[in-house]
């Protein structure tokens, strides 16, 4: 049976929620495309496993662009489109997408759409072959961020609640200069995790934030990430710091899912570019 892509205005719409990616029903069945009579027509896409999801749909599309079946200055299918045939959620989309851009296989252009660079702009090596997915962090900080939280409000110091009250204040003093607070945001993190007293957690804390310096994490960072975003942000981060603070590990956990589960949200926004790449 063919399904077809509707042509029309390319839209990135918000997502309902902060809820993972589902994988229960991946059996789609093969489609075509035939950009020989509409490039907005089915091309070969496979249903992909749920293992390195963006990955995947990147190498699908790349290899797809490579073979010609859409032509240099093409719009490539809605973003929604893609994730119906591909049984993938929209954000793991705009990552493989995102990835594409980093490697000038495509352009996305905010309110219009995704198109086809022609070879010059293209990198030699994937930018997907050894970075972190954004969603797969955000997912994974969630998990053990979580229980450092709770640990942090278990077995915390007076010092470390300290410190992760100087971290907000830096935060709060860099968004007024209008400043992007990376450097208050990494701190407070930091200081949950230094409080758990387990060097291996703090490890892996640093290893999640050294992976936001990845191309592809940048970029989400650049399209979906305001000074918007960065209040709400330190609206949560009060939050964590108060259950932590009151020594109640429970409400210091849900306090980080919900602050995880929002970033998440963030990067599933309506696209935008909020400073030059």
């Amino acid at each position: 049976m063919r399904t077809g892509l509707a042509a029309g205005e390319f839209g990135f719409g918000p997502m309902g929620g902060a809820g993972g990616v589902s994988y229960s029903e991946l059996a789609l069945p093969l489609v075509q495309f035939r950009t020989t009579l509409n490039p907005f027509d089915l091309v070969p896409l496979q249903t992909v496993e749920p293992q390195r999801l963006y990955r995947q749909i990147a190498d699908q599309l790349r290899g797809l662009i490579g073979k010609g079946e859409f032509d240099v200055g093409a719009r490539i299918p809605a973003e929604r489109d893609l994730a119906k045939q591909l049984g993938v959620s929209r954000p793991s989309v705009r990552e493989a997408l995102i990835a594409l851009e980093v490697e000038g296989w495509v352009e996305i252009r905010t309110g219009s759409g995704v198109y086809v660079l022609d070879r010059s702009h293209r990198t030699s090596t994937p930018a997907s072959g050894a970075e972190w997915g954004p969603l797969e962090i955000i997912r994974a900080r969630r998990m053990v961020e979580g229980e450092t939280a709770a640990t942090a409000a278990q077995h915390g110091k007076r010092k470390d609640v300290d410190a992760m009250r100087r971290a907000i204040q830096m935060m709060r003093e860099l968004a007024a200069r209008n400043e992007v607070p990376h450097e208050g945001d990494r701190a407070f993190h930091l200081a949950i995790v230094n409080a758990c007293g387990n060097v291996v957690l703090t490890e892996t804390v640093q290893a999640f934030w050294e992976s936001r310096q990845g191309p592809i994490f940048a970029r989400m960072i650049d399209y979906f990430e305001t000074m918007d975003s960065w209040q709400a942000a330190i609206g949560e981060h009060e939050a964590i710091l108060a259950a932590i603070a009151a020594r109640d590990p429970a409400a210091a956990r849900e306090a980080m899912h919900q602050h995880m589960d929002k970033f998440h949200q963030r990067f599933s926004a309506s696209w935008r570019r909020t400073k030059a790449s």
